[in-house]
Parts: C-alpha cells; sequence; structure tokens
C-alpha cells in the first residue's frame, strides 16, 4: 500500500514528462518545404531591348520570402504558390519556408531577352536565401515555362539543376507551370515532377500549386516514387490558337484528364509551348509522371503525344478577321443590338498597335472603351503637364514600335482620369469622338474582366464596344460569363511577330522548320 501511495505522483510525472517529450519530438520534425518563384514569358521578338535587372526591380530588388509565400495578386485562384500554401495547411506537420525570389519585370510578357547577368543575379539571390535554410525536405518552384535568357537554352531547366545541385539527389523537386511554357525532358532530369495548367484562360493555377504541395508530401513520406516520362510532338502553334474553349484544344485537355482519372497517381501535363520565344524547345510538349511505373508514364506520353499529332490540322487551321472586315461586323453586330461587342487585338504585344482604333475612327463607331493602348510618351507629358482631369487632349498616340503597330493616331478630346492604376505610377483614360474613351498605359496591359474597367468616371455598362489587347484571358470576364453578345478576335494586316504566321519570323534557334504547320510535310511522327 505505502508503495503504490509513494509512486502514483512519480509515475504521473513520468507520464507528463513523455508527454512533453512527444511534443518536442513531434515539433522537431517538421517537413520543411522551401517555395521559389522565377516567372516569366518572355517575347524575344518585342522591340525595346533586353530585361536587365534594374527592369525586374521596378517594385523592389527582389520578393522577400515571407511576402512570397503570403502573396496575393488579387487573384486566389490564379496563383500557384496561394495553392500550394493552402494545400500545405492540411497537412499539422508541413513548414512552408519563402525563399527569396524576382518579382515581376517590368512590361510583363511584352519584354525581349533577359540577359545573362539579371538571371545570375537573381539566382545568386534564390541559392544564397536557400542555402542559409537547409536543410529542407521538398522545394516547389513556381514558374512559368517561357522564360528566354541570353546564353542559356533552357532557363526552368536551369534553375531546377542548380537546385539540385544544391539540395542534393534525394530532396524532390516539384514545379508549376503555364500551359504557354517551353520546355523538353531536360527538366524532368533535375525535378521530380512538373504540373501545367489544363485551361487556358487558366482557372487552375491554384490548383496546380495545390498538386505540386501534396505530390511533395507524398513522396517525402514515401507514398509516391517519382517516375516521369516525356514526349515533344512536332507541332507549334499561336497562343491564340490554345483556347481551351475550343476543339481540339480542349480534347486534348480532356484526354489528358482521363488518363489521371482512369490511372491512380498519374499527372499528365502538356505544354502548348509558346512562339514569341526563340529558343530550342518551342512547341508542343507532354510531361506524364506515375507511381512507381515507368510503363505505364511510357504509355501515356506515347498517347498523348499521338493525339495532339492527329488532331494537328484542326488545331491550327483557323481565320479571324483583319481590323476592317472586323469593324464592319462590328457595325452589323450594334445595328443588331448584340452589344456589347469585344474586339480582341490578339497579336499586338507591344502593346501600342493602332490598326483596329484606326478603322473605328475611319468607320465612325461610337460608344467604344478602348482598354487599353500602350504609350509611355504620351504619359510623360502628361505627367510633366500636371494633367488633370478636364484638361485638354490633342496628340498622336500608339503606333510607335515599328510597322506592325501601324500609324500614330490623332486623338483630340479631354482628360477623364491621370493618376496611379494596375500597378503603373499613371495612367490616363482620355475622352474623344462620340462617348468614346482611350486609356492608356506605358506598357502592354490585359484587361482580363470588364469590373477592371470601373474606376473614375468610367462605367463599363455605358459603352457599345470593347477593343482589348488580349488573344485569349479576355474570355473569362468577356466570353465564359456571357457579358459579351459579340466576340471578334482580329487580325493584323501583316506577317509579323505576334500573328498566327510564324514562319515570318527569323528564329534563330527555335526550329520552325522542323514543326507543323511550317515543316513543309517533310516532318512525320
Amino acid at each position: 500500500m505505502s508503495f503504490r501511495t509513494t509512486s502514483t505522483p512519480i509515475l504521473t510525472l513520468l507520464f507528463i514528462i513523455s508527454i512533453l517529450f512527444i511534443g518536442c519530438e513531434k515539433e522537431t520534425k517538421k517537413i520543411r518545404f522551401a517555395v521559389i518563384k522565377y516567372q516569366q514569358e518572355t517575347c524575344t521578338f518585342c522591340p525595346g531591348g533586353d530585361a536587365g535587372i534594374k527592369d525586374w526591380t521596378t517594385n523592389g530588388p527582389y520578393l522577400k520570402g515571407e511576402k512570397l509565400v503570403n502573396y496575393n495578386n488579387g487573384e486566389p485562384n490564379s496563383n500557384y504558390i496561394a495553392g500550394f500554401v493552402h494545400e500545405t495547411k492540411v497537412y499539422k506537420d508541413v513548414e512552408v519556408i519563402g525563399i527569396n525570389s524576382p518579382d515581376f519585370v517590368f512590361g510583363g510578357s511584352s519584354r525581349s531577352w533577359n540577359t545573362r547577368e539579371s538571371f545570375e543575379y537573381f539566382m545568386e539571390i534564390i541559392l544564397d536565401d536557400l542555402k542559409s535554410k537547409l536543410p529542407v525536405d521538398g522545394v516547389y518552384l513556381a514558374l512559368h515555362g517561357a522564360m528566354a535568357v541570353r546564353e542559356i537554352p533552357r532557363p526552368e531547366a536551369e534553375i531546377a539543376k542548380r537546385v539540385r545541385e544544391l539540395v542534393g539527389p534525394n530532396v524532390p523537386i516539384a514545379a508549376s507551370f503555364d500551359l504557354h511554357g517551353n520546355e523538353d525532358k531536360e527538366f524532368l532530369d533535375w525535378a521530380d515532377a512538373a504540373f501545367v495548367t489544363k485551361r487556358f484562360p487558366h482557372y487552375d493555377a491554384f490548383l496546380q500549386g495545390e498538386r505540386s504541395a501534396n505530390f511533395l508530401y507524398r513522396t517525402v513520406n514515401g507514398l509516391y516514387k517519382p517516375t516521369s516520362s516525356s514526349r515533344k510532338p512536332p507541332v507549334v502553334t499561336g497562343t491564340v490558337l490554345q483556347w481551351t474553349g475550343k476543339s481540339p484544344v480542349m480534347d486534348i485537355m480532356e484526354r489528358a484528364r482521363r488518363w489521371e482519372a482512369r490511372n491512380k497517381d498519374a499527372f499528365v501535363s502538356v505544354f502548348y509551348g509558346f512562339p514569341w520565344s526563340d529558343v530550342p524547345d518551342i512547341g508542343a510538349t507532354v510531361h506524364v509522371t506515375t507511381n512507381n511505373n515507368q510503363k505505364l508514364a511510357d504509355s501515356i506520353a506515347d498517347d498523348m503525344a499521338d493525339y495532339i499529332w492527329r488532331v494537328r490540322k484542326d488545331f491550327v487551321d483557323q481565320d479571324f478577321p483583319l481590323p476592317k472586315e472586323a469593324v464592319s461586323k462590328t457595325k452589323k453586330a450594334i445595328s443588331k443590338n448584340e452589344t456589347p461587342v469585344v474586339l480582341g487585338d490578339y497579336s499586338d504585344r507591344p502593346g501600342d498597335a493602332t490598326w483596329i482604333l484606326k478603322e473605328l475612327i475611319d468607320q465612325k463607331v461610337d460608344n467604344i472603351l478602348y482598354a487599353a493602348l500602350r504609350d509611355e510618351r504620351a504619359l510623360e507629358a502628361l505627367k510633366n503637364k500636371g494633367a488633370k482631369p478636364g484638361d485638354s487632349f490633342d496628340r498622336h498616340v500608339g503606333g510607335f514600335t515599328g510597322e506592325q503597330a501601324g500609324e500614330s493616331i490623332k486623338i483630340k478630346g479631354e482628360v477623364l482620369f491621370f493618376g496611379p492604376k494596375w500597378g503603373y505610377e499613371n495612367i490616363a483614360a482620355i475622352g474623344f469622338g462620340n462617348n468614346n474613351v482611350l486609356i492608356i498605359t506605358p506598357t502592354y496591359k490585359q484587361i482580363i474582366v470588364p469590373e477592371a474597367l470601373e474606376f473614375g468616371p468610367i462605367d463599363p455598362k455605358n459603352y457599345d464596344v470593347f477593343v482589348v489587347k488580349s488573344r485569349v484571358h479576355f474570355r473569362r470576364g468577356f466570353d465564359e460569363t456571357g457579358y459579351a453578345k459579340t466576340i471578334f478576335v482580329v487580325d493584323a494586316p501583316g506577317d509579323w511577330f505576334g500573328t498566327i504566321r510564324l514562319d515570318a519570323l527569323d528564329y534563330k534557334y527555335g526550329p520552325i522548320n522542323q514543326l507543323y504547320p511550317f515543316d513543309k510535310g517533310t516532318v512525320e511522327y
């Protein structure tokens, strides 16, 4: 009896200590995932010169790691990293480690080559920070896939290679990509899996971030052993042809989803490519990752590549009206009350082309909201004058980056808005003619949803015609919501970069003559 009374407090104390010890042990065994971002869609044919360190640091020297993993660009469902972080919160034993990373380049996808200097500069920032935070159990790369860097043929593969050399062979690396990426098998020589958006517009970026996190967690815990396969069907297309709301583009992605649904642990990714980057791996690519099943990975990759090749003719066989015809059709739609009408100026990557604006003026169309025309010179002049709403506006705009932009257009009207917007120091809204508004931005700007145009005195409901510098992304807010009754994707009068006539471009690295439909029938697959 005396033994029981004296031992009970001791046993209780030992029990409490053991619980505390177990809790501490669990705390020290957190699974650590590093998150890195390095994204750009590079238009090597665009004018303006190479993008250097200064162009990448307009928002600051870099994006700090703690901010990176709490980043919200206003569209959380289009954010890869937000999806990754969201998924990791399901696992109570995961710690997310943000790594200092480059922010966005000024000018976005209208910028030309990245300099080798800028790439090395940011890779040093990334790797130094990652090294200081080792050890990590997994690495997540939020990439794009269409970056082009001087003297580095495959930048995303180079990023994965350098990360691999730092973390060693046993730390899994996963990455998310835009379906416009230019990739080949080399990326998966260094990383373990690629998760590519299956929709354009990219509704599923958040999902691909989530899938990346789930993959890393299962791999770290021994539940997934990645085996991968890659194929590169020789097909290249302009991005305007890659809308996943139309066959056969939607059918290719649906085939990938069916393979995933029928085979547990299979991840099937398709890149359609980004032809405006003059790089060796332009065009379509298929990546497949399976759980310790190389035969299945090879079989799926073969099937997907074969299918893309079989539907290649329907993929590329599309035509678009030129500005004069498109505006004529717009007038007919207005007369039938089939408004609003949206004109997608698909080929204008620099953002200053005036072909559609000229036709609208010449054919006397009213109630236009043109969003937006790039003209940093006009904005600088307005800034120097201290412009404010009500001021007169009388100057030529646009048409300054080369022949493909058309001629500058004389606009006479008044300033409706001048000030900061969309992350720019200043934009301007100029009223002219009969209820027409021209929005001027300092770089190429895609308007994706009409709500983005609700600022100052502007209300999108007051206009019959919208002009957007977009190929497909505008369909998110103007088409697939039912907002616009009439849509015309408009071509440009010439064989320039940005159009679907890719063989007119002077490729130095991209094997355009070996890719359908520009192979002249010489390539078989």
